[in-house]
């Protein structure tokens, strides 16, 4: 054995090698130090600290209560807005429609039976829902072709199939 040997650290060899009791020797010595110099000594927590982390029932019922009180001030502005938002869709639907059957009837100097005419000749790719019935049902009026000389009949005109007011006052069919 070379090295020196002390009694509280043993030879420099088994220092070397890790000796494990050596290092648990060493560490309860230096915890020992440590609380002695520590200022306030170290209170083991009670079991009901270690419990209380979470929140009380009073702080999740306030939080609760804010969250209801945010929602039901937003809630309506939403619905208004969505209400707006299928407003417009119905009027620019309408207005698309519209021009379609113009632009068939200039087109084919004649006026279209149905909108699915206008689908099937390309002037639409696909007959558009109504917003507020969900359905492609839309009330149709039809009148005399003003370029047929037998007085043929068309269709002259679109409105929604929509039983519901607008936020306006008037019936969505009368648009």
């Amino acid at each position: 054995m070379t090295g020196k040997f002390c009694k509280r650290h043993g030879d420099a060899e088994t220092r070397r090698r890790g000796d494990t009791q050596t290092r648990r020797r060493g560490d309860a010595e230096t915890r020992r130090r440590d609380e002695i110099r520590s200022p306030r000594p170290r209170v083991p927590l009670s079991p009901r600290l270690l419990i209380s982390r979470g929140f009380t029932l009073l702080e999740l019922m306030i939080v609760i209560t804010i969250i209801i009180i945010l929602a039901a001030i937003t809630l309506p502005q939403f619905q208004k807005t969505i209400l707006h938002t299928r407003e417009a869709v119905l009027r620019d639907d309408l207005s698309q429609m519209r021009k379609l059957i113009d632009q068939y009837a200039a087109d084919k100097s004649k006026l279209p039976q149905s909108l699915d005419d206008l689908a099937t000749e390309g002037y639409m790719r696909e007959v558009p829902v109504d917003p507020f019935t969900g359905q492609k049902d839309w009330a149709i009026t039809t009148g005399e072709d003003p370029n047929s000389s037998e007085g043929e009949q068309g269709m002259t005109d679109v409105h929604s199939s929509s039983a519901e007011v607008s936020s306006e006052g008037t019936p969505y069919s009368d648009w």
